[in-house]
């Protein structure tokens, strides 16, 4: 069962560890991270332990690279929340209380002096991190008139379905007050500027720490607002392109080719599953960072697509980053020669092979 109140609970058990600097927050770029992000950030301000300073971990970074280290330690935080950007061994930045508040499946078990880990991947159903960041927010003081975040962070994750049939008694209430279409409309917003050609989540992020609800967001009209206007039309216009391009076929696998700078695979992935029902459809990017194919997996019909993926693992480099995320939404990013031995497992062609 999901006991969001024992995750909040835990939460501010760690949180009474930090010092008395401001804490950081690091957090995905996708709508689930970036309301995780700002439901830390706005709950801590309100608990009197901000401005807590929020770093958005984009295409290609690591929030336990040495880059993102050496930027934190000279904000000399008090402690730091890393969240959506899963869970694994290793110290964010050695000697500061760290939290990982996260929903993916963990590649690998931090010990206790690196990071305390607040976990829904094992509760049934899994609840996304924005709403993991709601329960942890609640904990710390009033925060029901933030319920929209994790409310934007669940539908950007789970679709409305989804969120309705997992967590119905959380989304009724936020259906009511803001309507569906308003929360839906909100999501395909903010997420657009990280799926853009620039990748830019920061209009999103600031949007998210000051607005009131969906309609501010929606309804917007400063240069934030125009900036994921303009972003969603960019990604529009590549994804009616990609979707145009027919599907390969080997095995179970339906295979669909892009070459797009925009983070359009997702999508395009997710467009054919409802048409390709029994095939585990994977989407493969290789415009999207020079010299590695980006690639989404989903399907309609296999429960665990984690499982699947690593059955058919070629060797892996240690640049690349596979079988990641959801066991219904997962994907990777690998070189171009991984990405090829790949393809060629699973018995593609060379129509799949990326040059």
């Amino acid at each position: 069962m999901t006991d969001l109140a024992a995750h909040g609970a835990a939460f501010a058990a760690s949180v009474a560890r930090f010092g008395r600097s401001p804490p950081a927050v690091l957090c995905h770029d996708d709508a689930d991270g970036l309301s995780a992000g700002a439901l830390f950030a706005r709950a801590f301000a309100r608990a009197g332990r901000g401005p807590a300073h929020v770093r958005v971990i984009g295409r290609g970074e690591s929030a336990w690279s040495p880059a993102v280290r050496t930027e934190l330690a000279a904000l000399a935080p008090g402690g730091i929340v890393v969240t959506d950007l899963g869970v694994q061994a290793g110290a964010v930045l050695p000697g500061v209380p760290t939290i990982l508040v996260d929903h993916h499946v963990p590649r690998s078990g931090p010990d206790a002096s690196e990071a305390v880990v607040i976990s829904g991947h094992a509760d049934a159903p899994i609840p996304t991190s924005s709403l993991l960041a709601h329960a942890c927010a609640a904990a710390l003081g009033e925060a029901d008139d933030l319920a929209w975040l994790a409310g934007i962070g669940l539908v950007g994750d789970l679709g409305e379905r989804g969120a309705g049939a997992d967590f119905p008694e959380f989304m009724a209430p936020l259906r009511k007050a803001y309507t569906a279409k308003a929360l839906r409309e909100a999501v395909s917003l903010v997420n657009a500027p990280r799926r853009s050609a620039s990748g830019d989540a920061g209009p999103a992020l600031r949007l998210l720490l000051r607005a009131g609800g969906p309609a501010d967001i929606v309804a917007g009209t400063d240069p934030d607002a125009e900036a994921l206007r303009a972003g969603r039309a960019e990604v529009r216009s590549a994804l009616d392109a990609a979707r145009a391009v027919p599907p390969l076929f080997a095995g179970p696998v339906a295979l669909l080719r892009c070459d797009s700078p925009c983070q359009i695979h997702p999508l395009v992935a997710q467009s054919w599953t409802h048409r390709l029902r029994r095939q585990v459809v994977i989407a493969a990017n290789a415009g999207f960072r020079a010299g590695y194919v980006h690639f989404a997996a989903r399907s309609a019909g296999v429960p665990d697509l984690i499982t699947f993926l690593e059955e058919r693992a070629p060797p892996l480099g240690p640049d690349d980053q596979f079988a990641q995320g959801h066991r219904r939404a997962t994907g990777g990013q690998v070189r171009v020669e991984t990405w090829n031995r790949f393809a060629d497992s699973l018995g593609f062609g060379p129509e799949a092979r990326v040059l």
